[in-house]
């Protein structure tokens, strides 16, 4: 994606479903399980570069014992520090004979993250001032072991400000930090209230206090928890948990809009965001990779027994497709048939903006992880030549007309030509401050290829989104139009993204969009200012009702054009301001042709305003409201 896009996050979790003993006998690891944490975060570093987090839930620890740690960090390459810094204090510790490899239950003892319950995560920042506190996991401590909590996930919650608002309701007082502690605080309410009513049942019957611990750790319903918990949610998310008593827990929202997958086996149970990770990192195979179902939690007991249910109704399913176009990882076997398809489906578009001349284009990619579409698009590139190729043969041997010079002629001339024009320097960092310096700065980040495209070319890339459009006309183009072709097309294998998105990536200011801003300038420019106008008023309307009830008013702004005026529109824009004076043609893919390469159930609420849950259609009301009133952040901020 030219337009550097953030996402949150990343979620691993491991649970040993064996004593460390066993790792330490089998692997001589005692660290087997918090080593796989790592190589599971490792491998998801994509989803989080500023913070990340990691907890331990140790069983069955000694009264007096500590049996929860937690450790977050948002210095620069925290994964990489954190892990190291634990390992040496682990290496400090054998070093005192404080703990021994051979022995399992002296690391657990003495090793803060020699546990049989471990989580991490990986997050990026994409609002305000980042900093440790925001980091995952949030940690609520009782001396009740069944009252303390850690929790972390990759979620958004669109309603943040009415969840608060039930707590202050309930007569609680709620801190306005971020959604995290909301959730927080709504699973530890009713974690409390279940926990509270044990309690009281077990003391009036008039059990042993040293008992009663024992019996609400088997009796804790922790899907009963998470049912009551989120019947009041709205967003996506992937949430996992672990209680003080060695229960956790692991859910999905009912739409499926967060990923998350499943490994077992004998020795573990874990989850992550992606499921070629879990291959990786456990040597297994797809099959036994499994999605968590939508709208399901997974909850181990401490004693190791797995639960799989349903807490909420069944909803439409509507996974986020940019995991497919950009975010996930493309060695996934499926993400990768699926963004080739993506590329594949641009070639019609394209070979109408070269005007079917193959001979005079090039075919390339920007950035890196458009490459995977880039080989789509060149092999329906070659598909669709092929065809052609074919038919003039058949018409030749029909009219008698063929020669080996003529199929020379036809094989290799306006065969498609594909080369890497742009070469990113990962040394180059733009780090100085002033706003002008560093976009100078942003336009040397990609070198170039020279010699490989003729001043009379159409130089054509394939990338997988555009978002704002700063990057691409600051740097990108500016880069390409060094190798001076006639013409650049650049095809988005993504469609035009018109609309906030409020689940967890960070594009949820609609004033930012380059195809909110083209739609705008033509309103203007074709005296419809009243359209806008009556738009800012009805979304002011449409905000005094309930979630529920509202309709997305903003589809209004993008109705009296076509998805061509505004891709035009878009070409003029972001044209760089260079000595060049050749053309810029902005491609972008169908709604349409994304449903049917990637899947039909795929969301695509911020291309189509079609938003799966209630708070979405408010938040993308707000925002526009924002947007009119010259107001910036996001709309759903707590």
């Amino acid at each position: 994606m030219s337009d550097f896009l953030k996402h949150e996050c990343g979620v691993a979790f491991v649970r040993l479903r064996k004593p460390l003993q066993h790792y330490a006998d089998k692997y001589q690891n005692p660290l087997w399980g918090f080593q796989k944490l790592f190589l599971l975060m490792e491998k998801q570093h994509n989803r989080g570069h500023d913070g990340v987090g990691i907890g331990c839930t140790k069983l069955n620890m000694p009264l007096g014992l500590p049996y929860q740690h937690r450790v977050r960090s948002a210095r620069p390459d925290s994964l990489g520090r954190v892990f190291r810094e634990l390992m040496e204090n682990y290496n400090a510790l054998l070093r005192k004979n404080r703990a021994n490899p051979k022995d399992g239950e002296s690391v657990k003892q003495n090793f803060d993250f020699g546990g049989e319950l471990l989580m991490g995560h990986l997050r990026y920042g994409t609002s305000g001032e980042f900093a440790t506190s925001s980091c995952h996991p949030y940690l609520r401590r009782s001396n009740w072991p069944t009252k303390s909590m850690m929790v972390l996930g990759n979620f958004n919650m669109t309603n943040a400000r009415e969840l608060n608002q039930l707590m202050i309701d309930r007569g609680q007082h709620p801190i306005f930090s971020t959604d995290t502690q909301t959730v927080l605080e709504e699973v530890g309410f009713h974690l409390d209230e279940v926990h509270t009513n044990i309690y009281r049942e077990m003391r009036d019957a008039g059990a042993p206090g040293a008992e009663i611990p024992r019996i609400i750790s088997e009796r804790l319903d922790i899907v009963e928890v998470i049912r009551r918990s989120a019947s009041h949610w709205d967003g996506g998310y992937t949430i996992a948990g672990q209680v003080g008593n060695g229960d956790s827990f692991v859910l999905r929202d009912p739409r499926g809009i967060r990923p998350c997958f499943c490994y077992e086996s004998d020795e573990v149970i874990a989850f992550a965001s992606e499921r070629v990770p879990l291959m990786t990192v456990f040597d297994a195979a797809r099959e036994e990779i499994h999605e968590v179902e939508p709208g399901t939690v997974v909850v181990i007991k401490k004693c190791g027994t797995i639960l799989r249910e349903r807490f909420t109704e069944p909803a439409k399913f509507s996974p986020c497709s940019f995991e497919r176009i950009y975010f996930s990882r493309g060695n996934d076997p499926e993400i990768y048939e699926e963004r080739k398809a993506l590329g594949a489906a641009l070639v019609p578009q394209i070979i109408k903006a070269i005007d079917n001349d193959l001979g005079r284009a090039v075919f390339s990619f920007i950035p890196n992880t458009a490459e995977v579409a880039y080989q789509g698009m060149m092999y329906g590139l070659r598909e669709h030549r092929r065809v052609e190729v074919k038919r003039a043969i058949m018409d030749a041997a029909a009219g008698g007309r063929l020669t080996e010079s003529l199929i020379d002629d036809l094989i290799l001339r306006n065969w498609p030509r594909g080369e890497k024009i742009a070469h990113k320097d990962i040394k180059l960092r733009t780090f100085i401050s002033q706003e002008g310096s560093r976009q100078q700065l942003a336009s040397h980040v990609y070198d170039v290829t020279y010699g490989k495209v003729r001043p009379d070319d159409a130089l054509v890339v394939i990338d997988d989104s555009i978002v704002r459009g700063t990057t691409l006309k600051q740097s990108i183009l500016k880069m390409l139009t060094r190798t001076n072709p006639e013409r650049i097309v650049v095809a988005s294998t993504a469609p035009q993204i018109r609309y906030p998105d409020c689940y967890g990536i960070d594009m949820s200011e609609i004033g930012k969009f380059i195809a909110f801003q083209a739609a705008m300038d033509l309103l203007k420019s074709t005296g419809r200012q009243s359209l806008i106008d009556e738009t800012c008023r009805q979304a002011k309307e449409e905000l005094l009702k309930p979630s529920a009830e509202q309709r997305n008013v903003v589809k209004a702004i993008y109705e009296p054009f076509t998805n061509e005026q505004i891709s035009s529109r878009i070409s003029g824009f972001v044209h760089p301001e260079s000595d060049w004076k050749g053309e810029v043609i902005v491609l972008f893919q169908t709604v349409e042709n994304l449903h049917a390469a990637i899947s039909p159930e795929c969301g695509d609420w911020y291309f189509t305003g079609d938003y799966p849950t209630p708070g979405g259609v408010s938040v993308c009301n707000q925002s526009f409201v924002h947007y009119c009133e010259k107001r910036t952040g996001r709309a759903y901020d707590v």
